[in-house]
């Protein structure tokens, strides 16, 4: 009798532990995944300037549009950014410098052609510049706004 009360009282608890362990982390990836991942385009306008497309449907942000009048480069690349990589890698235009996506759609910090570009839910940084996020907008970034290479060293 009593080997049969032991396991009934390691087999109860242990059931329990998975039952509310399965529970648990279901409940975590739905939040944590439930607004889906930036997705940007990598491409050119009409008249040949590279171009960001920004969407984010769970934010309600469609077709906000970065452009970078001085620059030029050729490609056509969606990137949806929800799988974590190490930091920095190559984009299409720049590097991705910073990349959060624990809770989607997370942090991405860019490096484009000079310009460091930050997708937060809460708001679009161009160059540490705050800019409300609106749909079917277009903003262009001079090269003059960009932070020059050799910022914050000394010469020698």
């Amino acid at each position: 009798m009593k080997s049969d009360n032991l396991l009934r009282h390691l087999v109860v608890p242990f059931v329990i532990a998975v039952v509310v362990y399965v529970i648990s982390y279901s409940w975590i990836e739905h939040r944590r995944t439930r607004k889906g991942p930036w997705q940007v385009t990598f491409t050119n306008d009409a008249s040949g300037t590279p171009t960001l497309v920004i969407n984010q449907p769970k934010l309600a942000i469609t077709n906000l549009q970065i452009t970078f009048p001085s620059e030029t480069a050729r490609t056509n690349a969606t990137l949806s950014f929800s799988i974590p990589q190490e930091v920095p890698w190559n984009l299409p235009y720049g590097k991705c410098v910073f990349m959060d996506t624990t809770f989607l759609p997370g942090t991405i910090t860019m490096d484009l052609f000079g310009h460091e570009i930050e997708l937060i839910p809460r708001v679009l940084t161009i160059d540490q510049k705050e800019i409300p996020w609106v749909s079917n907008k277009t903003i262009p970034v001079a090269r003059t706004n960009a932070v020059p290479p050799n910022a914050g060293t000394a010469n020698k």
